[in-house]
């Protein structure tokens, strides 16, 4: 029995290492995409995603309209947690492919049209929905003219709609083309590696090369044509059909009305291409705009060398001119220099007095610093390759889950800043609870919101009530007991002495020419300056349907916006100080949080102004919704990071004071 285990174990090690040295061998390729090969005549079938929209970004089931059905049914694919968030739902479809076989394939007639359907298919028309096929996890690339400008999109669309006319028409006839890599590989051969992630491990010692094909790109040229009913009744799935151009005249098109029974057909065109199978995304994230990213960093370094030039003079030669001289004197002296002291050195009594609302204060800092690490981590790991457009929703995926495992981090900074303001572990349980809740419990809210507008529009978009309670069982089972262990262990954590001791009466601050709000506000445009441009091409990634894949330039964005934040809270904190306002903890947050206000008004911006095509009071609710959620995220992200520079700096600046 031992022995049987001893083997078993061994080959699996064998197994494991011919997996990864084979993939070694042959060439990186990105995590969560596996390659397929296939030999001449096997059979592929393509797969269906949710149809979308640009105008009203409420995906719907392809299958809501009158498409032809596989014969063994509509089967769903498995979807991870991310693909479900974002609304996808692909499902199998009658489109078949044979590798290496150009044909003509007749798919099905439909029923004649009822009002219902005739109505359903004009609106998803005139709403420019898209049908999105997926082949080998290669989405369906179109090219078209746009203002004499070649444009790339990934689907085709339902129908069209000619200038100046009432009628619709569907598009009924696609043509494929499929480009094909001849692949040789020598040791072992990978079999049946699909988007599933199955593998087949095929020694080849009787084999010197393992060849087959690989599916290097997908495109698609989509058209309508009208069949004669009658010839077409006579015909089954997959008979073959005569080839076709595309017709140019409206009379030789399907149009869309009550009766009229719409026969479905499809070619398949099979092109040898040089592209090798790990390049074979590089056509859908080619990175446009290069200089603009790079104009977009070297903007941010302009705003830090300015920034760092002021908290330079800050600290050499203001400061620290002052600390030498006070130093300098003798006792006596010192304390006749008590009564004359002025700015900074006058709120030392009052410097370290707990701040209004401080719960709230630590609960936010909390969730900031989870939020923060969650950012960090996923946009690196992006940035080296580990997010793969291949793998849909891994993004979103890993967020998650990194967001419910830094929860650690989220209830020790809150406790421990908790710790260090009450000067006791006292009401630890509550402040460890609040950060559990605070800011899952905000998008549990608009979520909910937004959920039964989806609901109302039968979109594939809403969130089944199982993922709800999913959600909420990650939430219970892992966020809450890390935060809770996070809570403890800030419990145990020696917490940081203030440096001077704090006055029993609050010292009253000074009336001031402008309200302090004022310049709080202001702040956050500095930390904006940094992000607008990147911020132009999320958006458009986003609500546009395109691949955003330049993350190496959004991590380094990020690098910078964090030194911007970090910058902009000590410079404001220093002019509240120096005008005898103590109370500077919720402006330190504030001061770089507010770049999030600038955010959600450039979403604003860029819905009336860059997102004219979205159309109805519905979309715009689901765009406002989403994009509050993400200001709210940054908020207390860069507040944090700005609050705590600010509090090292105040606890430095006053720990070299030597006043009683």
């Amino acid at each position: 029995m031992a022995m049987s285990f001893i083997s078993k174990r061994s080959s699996l090690l064998l197994i494991t290492y011919v997996v990864f040295a084979g993939h070694f061998c042959n060439g990186f390729y990105l995590p969560g995409s596996y390659m397929h090969t296939y030999s001449t005549n096997d059979e592929i079938f393509a797969k269906v995603n949710s149809l979308t929209s640009i105008e009203t970004e409420l995906p719907f089931s392809y299958y809501s309209l009158p498409y032809c059905t596989p014969k063994g049914g509509v089967k769903k694919s498995a979807e991870n947690l991310g693909e479900l968030l974002m609304g996808d739902q692909i499902d199998n479809s009658p489109y078949r492919f044979r590798m290496n076989v150009n044909e003509s394939v007749f798919l099905c007639t439909t029923h004649a049209l009822n009002e219902h359907q005739v109505k359903l298919l004009k609106q998803r028309t005139r709403d420019l929905y898209q049908v999105n096929m997926i082949l080998d996890n290669l989405p369906a690339m179109r090219f078209a003219n746009q203002n004499g400008m070649k444009i790339q999109w990934t689907g085709f669309p339902v129908g069209f709609t000619p200038p100046n006319s009432n009628d619709d028409y569907i598009i009924n006839h696609v043509k494929f083309r499929v480009f094909v890599h001849e692949y040789e590989g020598s040791g072992v051969q990978i079999i049946g590696t699909g988007e599933e992630g199955m593998g087949v491990i095929e020694s080849a010692e009787d084999k010197k090369k393992a060849s087959g094909y690989e599916i290097v790109g997908f495109e698609v040229f989509p058209c309508s044509v009208k069949y004669e009913p009658e010839k077409m009744a006579k015909l089954h799935q997959y008979d073959q059909v005569d080839s076709l151009n595309c017709p140019l005249e409206l009379e030789k098109s399907q149009i869309i009305r009550e009766q009229e029974k719409i026969s479905f057909t499809y070619e398949v065109e099979f092109v040898k291409s040089n592209v090798r199978w790990p390049s074979r995304w590089d056509a859908y994230l080619k990175m446009e705009g290069a200089r603009v990213h790079w104009f977009s960093i070297l903007n941010s370094l302009m705003v830090i060398f300015f920034l760092a030039g002021i908290v330079f003079v800050i600290f050499l030669r203001t400061v620290r001119r002052d600390l030498t001289r006070y130093e300098e004197l003798d006792k006596e002296s010192q304390a006749q220099m008590n009564e004359e002291l002025s700015g900074w050195k006058l709120v030392v009594g009052d410097v370290f007095r707990e701040p209004t609302n401080s719960k709230l204060l630590c609960v936010m800092i909390g969730d900031g610093v989870q939020i923060t690490g969650m950012a960090v981590v996923t946009i690196l790991f992006a940035a080296f390759g580990f997010m793969s457009p291949a793998s849909r929703g891994m993004l979103l995926t890993g967020m998650i889950i990194l967001y419910l495992f830094l929860g650690t981090g989220a209830g020790y900074a809150g406790v421990y800043l908790w710790r260090t303001l009450k000067g006791t572990s006292e009401g630890w349980r509550s402040v460890s609870w609040s950060i559990a809740f605070f800011f899952p419990g905000i998008v549990f809210v608009i979520l909910t919101v937004l959920n039964f507008i989806l609901w109302g529009s039968n979109s594939t978009g809403a969130i089944p009530i199982s993922l709800y309670f999913l959600l909420l069982a990650l939430l219970f089972c892992i966020s809450v007991p890390l935060t809770l262990l996070g809570g403890y262990l800030g419990t145990r954590a020696e917490p940081i002495q203030f440096p001077v001791r704090t006055n029993q009466i609050a010292r009253e601050i000074p009336a001031q020419k402008y309200p302090s709000w004022l310049l709080v506000i202001g702040a956050g445009t500095l930390p904006f300056g940094t992000l607008f441009i990147e911020l132009f091409f999320i958006l458009s990634s986003i609500w546009l349907g395109r691949f955003y894949y330049v993350f190496g330039f959004l991590f380094v964005v990020l690098t910078l916006l964090v030194v911007v934040c970090a910058e902009v809270s000590v410079v404001l904190t220093y002019m509240h100080l120096c005008v005898e306002d103590w109370q500077w903890w919720w402006k330190a947050f504030y001061a770089s949080g507010s770049v999030s206000l600038y955010v959600f008004l450039y979403s604003m911006k860029y819905l009336v102004f860059d997102l004219q095509s979205l159309s109805g009071p519905v979309s715009a609710i689901l765009y406002l919704g989403y994009s509050l959620i993400v200001a709210i995220a940054i908020m207390l992200s860069t507040g944090t990071i700005g609050f705590i520079t600010s509090f090292y700096f105040v606890h430095y600046l006053f720990s070299s004071v030597k006043i009683d």
